[in-house]
């Protein structure tokens, strides 16, 4: 689909309006959310652009994230230091259905874009706050990212190997969960204010949203006095379900601590005898012998290659897979058919795969319309849209560095 097609296409977002103040990624990447079902995104960012565009690799000076977390948005470039790009901000705020930011707490009221400020102009406004512990409490100043919430959140502590220290996920996990706790946050509130006229704060501590991944924990510390630990790349008292060795060197994970899936692993493996021992006939007795009954896996695995493991599992309905890389999910068939792996046209690049839309909406599916660009590629656009600045002062304003356009303004209408 091209960028003409897909801009005439209306997600079931279309009428909001997100302006985004944050940076790197908690923040972006909830707009992002907000951006393809619809909304209309206005990303202001520094001068020198948001950090993101320099997180990861580049080509041909392109930062290859920011044309991902940045699509579908129109990018503003303002310069907070400077009066007037600050009242610029603040208008845009103003008229805004959502504001999502990610600074350190009592940053925006120090720069006059606090909720009891903007709120006088726009009671409806919802304003979604990102942050490493929230907007109070004893830790509300402290600085932080995803890692360091995990950290606090017991997260790091169950991530890894228990004879090694404790690991970390490879990709940025707590601030996407934070983003999509933020946006699902977003849109209660604003159902709220279709019933009220009234808009509110989301407070959304980074810290809080890896904390919920350990649900399963807390009530078995507060009754039974339970430490968890880390269990490697298995499940503690839950087998079979780990990753086992093949002979071509890959992993497959196997999750089969159902008893009629077992029974069918069993099949698969030629161990039916297995099903019926009296170590694995129930999930509490194969939690038991878990490491017992993870080496009579392995030992059949260990003579397969991982794709004849994993046809072999999935045919007889064992729920398994093997350990992909990159290489191997650009050639997969099922991402492709979900449309998950889409090129999207790029100025500089010619085109950009980047990952595709999800979840699948079937009455009103979300699109990527274009991809991430140029610092202040829109800005001229926007402020004269949605504020009504003339040319002559954003060529004023972009000449004294106040703001950025990326191509020179013209000087008069």
């Amino acid at each position: 689909m091209t960028r003409d097609e897909t801009k005439t296409k209306a997600g079931p977002l279309a009428g909001i309006k997100v302006v985004e103040l944050g940076s790197t990624v908690a923040a972006p990447f909830c707009c992002r959310l907000f951006a393809d079902f619809g909304a209309e995104v206005i990303k202001v960012e520094p001068p020198d652009g948001d950090v993101l565009r320099w997180i990861g690799p580049r080509e041909d000076g392109v930062g290859l994230y920011g044309t991902s977390i940045l699509r579908n948005k129109q990018l503003v470039a303002l310069d907070f230091k400077r009066p007037e790009a600050l009242a610029l901000a603040r208008r845009l705020a103003e008229r805004a259905d959502i504001v999502v930011e990610n600074f350190r707490p009592g940053t925006l009221e120090r720069l006059g874009l606090g909720y009891e400020e903007l709120s006088k102009a726009n009671p409806g406004l919802v304003l979604v706050r990102i942050s490493g512990f929230g907007q109070s409490g004893p830790y509300r100043g402290r600085a932080g990212y995803g890692v360091v919430a995990e950290a606090m959140a017991g997260v790091r502590h169950m991530t890894g190997d228990p004879d090694r220290p404790p690991s970390r996920v490879g990709v940025a996990m707590t601030d996407q969960l934070t983003a999509v706790y933020a946006a699902f946050a977003a849109m209660m509130a604003l159902r709220r204010r279709d019933a009220t006229g009234r808009g509110q704060v989301v407070d959304a501590a980074l810290y809080e949203c890896s904390f919920s991944l350990m649900e399963p924990y807390v009530p078995a510390y507060e009754k039974a006095g339970l430490m968890p630990m880390r269990a490697g790349s298995g499940l503690s008292d839950s087998a079979p379900n780990n990753l086992y060795g093949t002979a071509s060197g890959g992993y497959v994970h196997i999750a089969a601590n159902g008893d009629a899936v077992f029974n069918r692993l069993m099949e698969a493996i030629g161990r039916p005898e297995l099903a019926i021992s009296l170590h694995y006939q129930t999930a509490a007795d194969r939690g038991a012998n878990k490491d017992e009954l993870d080496r009579e896996i392995a030992a059949w695995t260990g003579r397969h290659t991982a794709a004849d493991v994993e046809e072999r599992l999935i045919a007889n309905g064992v729920p398994a897979s093997r350990v992909f890389t990159m290489e191997d999910i650009f050639a997969d068939e099922h991402y492709r058919a979900r449309d998950m792996l889409p090129s999207i046209p790029h100025p500089t690049l010619g085109s950009v795969m980047m990952a595709g839309i999800a979840p699948k909406l079937s009455e009103s599916p979300g699109t990527i319309r274009w991809a991430g660009g140029r610092i202040g590629e829109h800005t001229e656009a926007v402020l004269r849209r949605e504020l009504g600045v003339d040319r002559a002062t954003i060529a004023r304003l972009h000449g004294e560095k106040a703001i950025v356009c990326a191509e020179p303004p013209a000087a008069a209408d």
